[in-house]
């Protein structure tokens, strides 16, 4: 048995991280954030949660929410938010009367599913004493679910895009690269965001310096786009300027490896990213 989640808000990512990474613990069901169409789904899906993905919500539509909370409550739904740690406390803020289960980012995938899970089974409990073997029989069933994901998890290749308009510097990083991860090429950022409005990846390795468009400029799509925003980036580059690799730590990549690369440094950094 799994237990169903009705999800709606803004945070695209996190809602695509329960249909990708916990629909072994969950079915997961989104619905938009109109009331009707909310309602619908309250009615017609019966969720065992409902579960708000927070980003940058408007004020009225989480005001409108409260209406929507009154309905679950009447049903004995939970509610749980999910999001960064400012915009948790703006819905607190503009929901005070709200007593939802908060689980503020960064938090992982893993965790988030075990705390709705427990809360649930921490209801079951309650309203019936003789649930406590179903209970035990579920979390036994997730937990060997979860170790199978894990295992395919593990034999997935991780995927890394490399952007570079140099094409001396993608061969090398190929040769090194292609026996641990599936790699992917762009010659310049346009190719790279077209790339990444497509596909996914799990890592950028990324120029400073290109043509048209800079690596930084390029990062700054990357950070601008909700699907993308959490993307870890590594810039590869021999800028040494003070003034631009100030300008480029404020974007918050997650490595700055200048050329020639060391292969080495190269690795741990990929590995310490990636694992």
């Amino acid at each position: 048995m799994k237990y169903k989640v009705l999800l709606t808000g803004n945070n695209k990512t996190i809602i695509n991280e329960f249909f990708t990474y916990m629909d072994f613990n969950f079915e997961c069901i989104s619905t938009s954030e109109r009331y009707d169409d909310i309602m619908g789904h309250i009615k017609y899906v019966r969720p065992d949660v409902f579960v708000y993905c927070l980003y940058k919500e408007r004020p009225d539509d989480v005001k409108r929410f409260a209406n929507i909370e009154r309905q679950l409550s009447d049903r004995d739904i939970p509610l749980v938010i999910v999001g960064d740690a400012e915009d948790c406390d703006d819905f607190a803020r503009i929901a005070p009367l709200l007593d939802p289960l908060v689980l503020q980012k960064p938090i992982s995938t893993q965790n988030i599913a075990a705390a709705i899970t427990n809360m649930l089974m921490g209801r079951r409990r309650n309203s019936n004493p003789n649930s406590e073997a179903e209970d035990e029989t579920l979390r036994s069933a997730q937990d060997m679910l979860a170790q199978v994901k894990d295992a395919v998890e593990e034999s997935r290749k991780k995927h890394i895009l490399i952007v570079d308009d140099d094409s001396r510097v993608l061969r090398l990083l190929q040769s090194y690269l292609s026996g641990r991860y599936e790699l992917a090429t762009a010659i310049n950022g346009k190719v790279a965001l077209k790339f990444l409005e497509k596909k996914e990846t799990d890592l950028v390795l990324l120029d400073y310096e290109m043509p048209t468009e800079n690596g930084a400029a390029v990062l700054e799509k990357i950070r601008a786009n909700e699907k993308t925003r959490d993307l870890p980036v590594v810039f590869l580059t021999g800028v040494t300027e003070k003034n631009k690799i100030r300008d480029v730590l404020a974007l918050k990549p997650q490595g700055y490896l200048l050329k020639p690369v060391d292969m080495e440094k190269l690795s741990s950094t990929i590995k310490g990213i990636l694992g």
